[in-house]
């Protein structure tokens, strides 16, 4: 089998992230999220903290403006003044993905990854999502957080995810079913099983391992 990248979108706390982080270790290939932070700072020279401040977020006085200024699809070179802008910050996180979709087999989780590997044949991608009282409960346990606080973080992050998709891969749908090979539902799909089932459709696609 060639190469092969898994893309996975998650609701907040749907358990997506824990899914990317199973499939890596059943298939032993790397799973980045974070990472992908710390890949693009280095291949940038932009400091990390410029990455970590728009992590699938926006300037939200910006959103106003989506779709206006700069194309959201091409690098600028160092001496430009938008060198540190949110678009050229995703733009080299896109080109880090892509390159990481070229060279070798790995798990992506977030950071649009389907939207920027769309036209690569080598892709699976898979949206996560659970019942809001699952994400609730999962969020509680996580964080430690009352159950108003978990409502309050789980709409503040899928809003905020949502508007960056929107903004960043043409206007298009963050949760709209055709943008993925499949959508699987935690609450209903226990995440161990989910990690199958993604495996087996991986060597369906592409064949065995």
């Amino acid at each position: 089998m060639r190469n092969f990248v898994i893309t996975i979108a998650r609701g907040y706390g749907s358990g997506g992230h824990e899914i990317g982080v199973k499939l890596g270790e059943v298939l032993g290939i790397p799973c980045y999220e974070k990472q992908i932070l710390d890949m693009a700072s280095e291949f940038s020279g932009i400091n990390k903290d410029l990455f970590l401040q728009a992590d699938e977020k926006l300037s939200f006085g910006k959103i106003t403006a989506a779709f206006k200024g700069m194309p959201r699809t091409t690098m600028v070179e160092p001496n430009c003044r938008d060198f540190v802008s949110d678009e050229n910050i995703f733009n080299i996180q896109a080109h880090i993905i892509r390159e990481l979709a070229e060279h070798q087999s790995c798990v992506i989780v977030g950071k649009c990854g389907s939207y920027i590997l769309r036209n690569f044949d080598n892709v699976v991608s898979v949206y996560i999502e659970a019942p809001r009282e699952n994400c609730v409960a999962s969020t509680i346990e996580k964080l430690g957080v009352t159950e108003a606080e978990a409502h309050r973080i789980i709409t503040k992050t899928d809003r905020t995810r949502a508007l960056y998709y929107e903004y960043f891969c043409e206007g298009g749908d963050w949760m709209l079913p055709t943008n993925y090979d499949m959508t699987l539902n935690t609450g209903r799909i226990p995440k161990s099983h989910c990690v199958e089932i993604i495996c087996d459709y991986v060597n369906y696609k592409f064949g065995s391992k």
